[in-house]
């Protein structure tokens, strides 16, 4: 016997889920199916994604602990058909068995293979328009002349230089120019070894020349 478990939903609280459970117990007597456990969220609504029940049924279905689930309409398990598809293909990767009562639907028999191949296909197709969506966003936004990526870093390299030859250290640097250590410790790699200058003489070696 196939280890099965009963996802239940109520979107609000005065009502009661013992028509599905009632219904499912039956279906369940027709299939075989040993239930093993029963999984109930009452008085929420389908349209959350999170969902204490759901939740745990998930979790537990990561572990194995059973073969089937079983739920008295699709809707009851995902309001969103973007929702509905992601539970698929987590049940499918995982090999666990969907069955809907009212939908007649099946992954286990040809018809519900046939549909987990074209919920597949959409979900891919899917992906598939949402990155293009992003490539023509990118690729408009480069027309127009807009800067794509992570701007860059307006530094003062002369005064990191100076703050460090008065002996303030990396972590210092980095607080105070309000960066990394990684780029302080580039632009120090970055200068010409020369010999060691005190500040003063760094300030006076970067006045601008005014002689006539």
């Amino acid at each position: 016997m196939k280890r099965a478990v009963f996802y239940l939903r109520v979107s609000t609280l005065d009502q009661h889920p013992e028509t599905q459970r009632h219904d499912l117990r039956q279906l369940a007597e027709q299939r075989g199916f040993d239930v093993v456990e029963e999984y109930v969220d009452h008085g929420v609504s389908g349209a959350r994604v999170k969902r204490p029940a759901l939740d745990r049924l998930l979790r537990d279905a990561r572990r194995g602990r059973f073969q089937v689930v079983v739920v008295w309409a699709a809707d009851r398990l995902a309001r969103s058909v973007k929702h509905f598809l992601e539970l698929l293909d987590e049940f499918q990767r995982l090999g666990i068995e969907f069955v809907s009562m009212r939908e007649s639907l099946d992954t286990a028999g040809p018809l519900g293979r046939a549909v987990m191949i074209i919920v597949s296909a959409v979900a891919e197709l899917e992906r598939s328009l949402i990155r293009e969506r992003v490539r023509a966003g990118m690729r408009r936004a480069q027309l127009e002349g807009q800067k794509l990526g992570r701007p860059c870093l307006e530094l003062d390299r002369l005064s990191i230089l100076r703050d460090r030859a008065r002996g303030m250290s990396l972590g210092q640097l980095a607080r105070l120019h309000r960066t990394s250590r990684t780029t302080i410790r580039r632009i120090l790699h970055a200068v010409p070894k020369t010999p060691k200058q005190t500040p003063s003489q760094l300030n006076e070696n970067t006045r601008p020349d005014t002689a006539a």
